[in-house]
């Protein structure tokens, strides 16, 4: 397998661990990294966020839960993963004979409590560079998004889940809200040591033939192509509000999508759908962007951070 050399001129840093490239695989579309190293040397990446983690082990949501949509598509997954103790027993050892680098750690969770459990345990783990705190998931009831849509809850779980780490703890946020900087200052003034955005768009769709909603759950997450001018609009918002760095997310699938996220505000983005579209998206992307920030006159992508604003 062809082994990737870093080029200097990609480099950043994310709440100070440097990062060859801007470039994380999100979570959720990389699974634990494992199956993709198959196909391509997955260090060459920045780093990317692990499937999302629980407490206990999730089945997830009733099926049909993924449905293609123009320029994107809907999922609603919920959450399904091994629970937190599985993972540390077995995917994290997995993982680290493929993967070198710091990796991001995605947590969820249904109560403050769970949130914390999580953290801490994951806190520990080595390999372990970033704790990626999902209150966004609009996908399952009874949780997620709810964190996530008020400024009072998303800061409880950041001063909860901050008491118990050491790591950096980024906070993801859910685009479904009328005041993202809100919500986004609120997590920084509990101690959020990042934030991350945006996770998917609460959306649905209605088979003709049937009269029914195409997802078993009714709604679901839209991502892709098709998100991603309402990413950078929050992401541009978000970074200009808050002094803590940005991850911009949000259907990013070209070199030029990542100019665009970073001239936003984003020190670093993450890459979701289209790695469900293509499995060298993310290796794709990278290898291409030193052409694209030729053709733009960059000399360095830590140059770029914020200059829209």
């Amino acid at each position: 397998m062809e082994k990737y050399i870093a080029d200097p001129r990609l480099k950043t840093s994310l709440c100070g661990i440097e990062l060859d490239n801007p470039v994380i695989a999100a979570s959720g579309t990389f699974g634990y990294g494992y199956e993709f190293a198959e196909h391509y040397d997955i260090n060459m990446l920045g780093s990317f966020s692990f499937k999302g983690t629980t407490g206990e082990p999730r089945f997830g949501n009733p099926t049909p839960r993924i449905a293609e949509v123009p320029s994107g598509m809907l999922n609603s997954v919920g959450l399904q993963n091994p629970g937190v103790d599985a993972v540390i027993a077995k995917e994290l050892p997995r993982l680290k004979k493929c993967f070198s680098k710091p990796v991001m750690a995605n947590v969820s969770g249904f109560s403050t409590e769970e949130y914390t459990h999580v953290c801490e345990l994951l806190d520990k783990e080595e390999q372990v560079g970033w704790l990626e705190v999902n209150i966004s998931c609009p996908n399952v009831h009874g949780g997620g998004m709810g964190f996530g849509t008020s400024p009072e809850l998303a800061a409880e779980v950041t001063r909860a889940v901050k008491k118990v780490t050491t790591k950096p703890v980024i906070m993801k946020l859910t685009p479904n809200v009328t005041d993202i900087v809100s919500i986004a200052k609120a997590c920084e003034e509990a101690g959020a040591d990042g934030i991350s955005l945006i996770n998917t768009v609460l959306s649905m769709r209605i088979n003709l033939n049937t009269r029914r909603p195409l997802l078993a759950n009714t709604t679901g997450g839209m991502s892709g192509p098709a998100v991603f001018p309402l990413a950078v609009r929050m992401v541009y918002q978000v970074s200009k509000a808050v002094s803590v760095p940005v991850v911009g997310l949000g259907g990013i699938s070209t070199p030029e999508d990542v100019i665009e996220m970073m001239m936003a505000g984003a020190c670093a983005v993450e890459v979701g759908a289209a790695n469900l579209a293509d499995p060298f998206a993310c290796k794709n992307i990278i290898e291409g962007l030193p052409a694209a920030m030729d053709r733009y006159g960059i000399g360095s992508l830590g140059e770029i951070i914020g200059a829209a604003h």
